[in-house]
């Protein structure tokens, strides 16, 4: 009986359906497998004794075996393709959104205007906490905030006064019951898109200041203000 040889049937697709080395070497191998299982069994069958013939239905159980081999790494190849087909549709649509300003929880990027976040403390909290960080994950500033989940002004000052430097800054709302911790989750805002991606088969944005965000981690979407 002839043994099918075995190893990964699928193959992994690559960005914008481009194949790698990977998809070609495994193509190359179910061909030549094919090939050489195909003259296996002709070999097998002109020289069989002729006094014990191999049984008919052990020949089809070998077809039908490689058979369905064959049509599995068709079948993922196919849904592969398609995959990326539907990955670039929708970085097409996606890209309706260049300039739009979405909501989502990435770093903010700050030119001396104040931003405007949107705060969602636990319900049980006692004290919120808002906590601003810079893009080296310093912690630049705390101040409380009411518990409520109305929107929540930061003017992009000091304590004291001094503005805070043009740069790209991350918050926090910090919800606090007697005296201890509960969470603490990333505020949203409100960000331009400057770009969107293609990412290992998902469409990224791009937000002003570089920060990227998957498209499905956007919350809201609106046109700038004017």
């Amino acid at each position: 009986m002839i043994t099918l040889p075995t190893g990964p049937t699928a193959t992994n697709g690559a960005p914008n359906g481009v194949p790698n080395a990977a998809d070609v070497s495994s193509e190359a191998a179910l061909s030549s497998d094919f090939e050489t299982f195909l003259k296996m069994l002709t070999a097998q069958a002109r020289y069989q004794d002729p006094l014990e013939p191999i049984d008919s239905s052990e020949y089809a159980a070998q077809l039908a075996q490689f058979s369905m081999v064959e049509q599995q790494v068709l079948s993922n190849d196919l849904l592969t393709a398609l995959t990326s087909q539907l990955g670039s549709g929708n970085m097409a649509q996606m890209a309706g959104w260049i300039g739009m300003e979405a909501r989502t929880t990435a770093p903010v990027q700050f030119d001396g205007s104040p931003v405007t976040l949107y705060p969602n403390p636990v319900a049980a909290s006692d004290e919120v906490f808002l906590t601003v960080y810079d893009e080296n994950g310093t912690q630049v500033q705390r101040n409380a905030i009411a518990v409520s989940a109305e929107p929540v002004t930061w003017a992009g000052v000091s304590d004291d006064g001094t503005p805070f430097p043009n740069g790209t800054y991350r918050f926090e709302i910090e919800s606090h019951a007697d005296g201890e911790l509960l969470v603490a989750d990333p505020a949203e805002s409100y960000s331009r898109i400057t770009e969107t991606r293609m990412q290992d088969g998902q469409t990224m944005l791009i937000l002003a200041g570089g920060a990227p965000v998957l498209a499905s981690g956007v919350g809201a979407l609106r046109e700038p203000p004017t």
